[in-house]
């Protein structure tokens, strides 16, 4: 019965949520290994699922070392689906909601610098199609805090180089206007103009395209920011996540409203924004000791 539930809810998914395919994938996915868990107890009636079986399916999976993010992850998915059951009245209640979810440790994300970003940018700049394509590519991931997925989706009718704008597909298929700067913006002009016309002559939608005139894939990008990170001299572990930390961390520390940047990064709840508000605690002191008149300090 849970099986079929199951393949009913997926048709739910597919239907009436808002969900990317690879979203709608790892919703299936965790709640497969949950179906499953209680099919090896002889458990398929959704009615006879109980707190505790729940409580143990979680154990389950802390025994197996899987991160407190993972199992909040997952029980996210089993709350969805147990609240399915509820609104089809197959079950009473979502017994999901009784279920205490792991403390998570807010970790705060990798930054570069302003010095480590511009080693970066100088490594990506030339004057093949490659570099030209490269340098565009990192100006925006930087230059509009762009996730890597929203940048390599990125098609010609997207882009309102003159406008300063750009339009992006995020998470959910939820789009939103993302500003450019003037760099981006002449970094992009002059890789369409030139670069992206050699890479290929045929008419394709997307904008940033490989060395064989097909549209560059997110393990390609890995490897040519970590080749540029090598060239500049960096010993860090730079991902295009970090070029999206790294916007959002120095527009908030540049003065910019929590909301507008929480808007930029396409981010549905301001809790996610306000992890970037770590700044460094000696700057925070020297700000208090140049402005406050009472900060003075005693010699």
């Amino acid at each position: 019965m849970l099986a079929q539930l199951l393949k009913e809810y997926e048709y739910e998914l597919k239907a009436a949520r808002n969900l990317s395919k690879n979203s709608i994938r790892a919703y299936l996915s965790d709640l497969q290994g949950y179906v499953d868990y209680l099919a090896e107890r002889e458990v398929r009636d959704p009615a006879a699922i109980t707190k505790t079986m729940v409580d143990r399916y979680l154990m389950t999976l802390r025994k197996k070392k899987a991160s407190a993010a993972t199992v909040s992850r997952k029980l996210s998915a089993l709350k969805g689906f147990h609240q399915y059951l509820v609104d089809e009245r197959v079950v009473e209640e979502n017994i999901i909601l009784k279920v205490h979810r792991p403390k998570m440790k807010k970790r705060l994300p990798d930054i570069l610098t302003i010095e480590e970003l511009e080693a970066i940018l100088e490594a990506t700049k030339g004057k093949t199609p490659l570099a030209q394509r490269n340098l565009a590519m990192i100006e925006l991931l930087y230059g509009s805090g762009l996730r890597i997925s929203e940048l390599i989706g990125l098609q010609t009718r997207d882009l309102h180089i003159n406008q300063g704008f750009v339009n992006v597909t995020g998470k959910g298929d939820k789009e939103r206007i993302v500003p450019i700067g003037s760099a981006a913006a002449s970094a992009l002009k002059r890789y369409l103009e030139d670069g992206r016309l050699q890479l290929s002559k045929a008419p394709v939608p997307d904008v940033f395209l490989n060395r064989f005139g097909r549209p560059i894939g997110r393990v390609g990008f890995y490897k040519i920011l970590r080749d540029l990170t090598m060239k500049a001299g960096l010993d860090k572990d730079v991902s295009p996540h970090t070029l999206r930390h790294s916007f959002a961390s120095h527009m908030l520390e540049a003065g910019v409203d929590l909301r507008y940047v929480q808007e930029m990064l396409g981010h549905a709840d301001v809790s996610t924004t306000e992890l970037y508000t770590h700044i460094n605690k000696k700057q925070l002191i020297a700000v208090y000791d140049k402005y406050h008149p009472h900060a003075k300090r005693s010699e």
